[in-house]
């Protein structure tokens, strides 16, 4: 079954959203609550949730814990993805202390790096190579997916020697930088200053109709 990309983007935010309803023990939840504290229309919800199967009743809602195993046996992959993080300065540091990383659907393999005081060294458990062996060193342990946390200056000289091995099938870019990848490879982009210049813009629109 093909899904569209902004209803994989929505399903995951309702599940982020269920997993704190669930931490805060409330058993039902309606379309219509979802779509409020997401900024979803409630009939958008419905269609997203019903092109997986009816799990609601009409008038009572979705039990919590239900629709969030639900949309987690959706989005679970049937393998541990094998997963490397080239950069391992603020940025890097910050995302292989996050949670998320100790999730059951990747495992971090590798660490590059170009500080010499990294390079060959333990971080948080795993080992830090020089970024000029990423391509040997991914194929090697068979890694798939690329995290991408360097400076933008030098995220297309990473990203050139990345692709160069067989084994990578997809890259995520904290980058503002524009980043060119061969046509067979995935690859999403996070810039957190176009999401900070959108509400800024928004902010801006709301007050100008005061």
């Amino acid at each position: 079954m093909k899904v569209a990309e902004p209803t994989v983007e929505r399903l995951i935010q309702y599940y982020r959203l269920l997993i704190q309803m669930k931490e805060e023990e409330r058993k039902v939840v309606s379309s219509l609550q979802i779509g409020e504290i997401l900024g979803i229309k409630a009939s958008q919800v419905r269609k997203d949730l019903s092109y997986f199967g009816e799990i609601g009743k009409r008038g009572v809602g979705y039990h919590v814990n239900r629709l969030c195993l639900h949309i987690e046996n959706i989005l679970a992959s049937p393998k541990v993805w094998k997963v490397a993080l080239a950069g391992v300065g603020n940025l890097g540091t910050a995302l292989m202390g996050h949670a998320a990383f100790q999730s059951y659907k990747f495992e971090v393999d590798a660490l590059f790096d170009v500080d010499p005081e990294k390079v060959g060294q333990q971080i948080m458990g795993v080992l830090c190579w020089h970024v000029d062996d990423i391509a040997k060193v991914m194929e090697e342990r068979d890694i798939e997916v690329l995290i991408l946390a360097v400076p933008a200056s030098a995220a297309q000289s990473c990203v050139d020697k990345a692709v160069q091995s067989p084994s990578l099938k997809g890259i995520l870019a904290f980058t503002p930088a524009t980043v060119v990848v061969p046509e067979r490879m995935l690859f999403y982009r996070v810039d957190i200053f176009v999401e900070l210049e959108k509400l800024l813009f928004f902010l801006k629109e709301r007050e100008s109709k005061h």
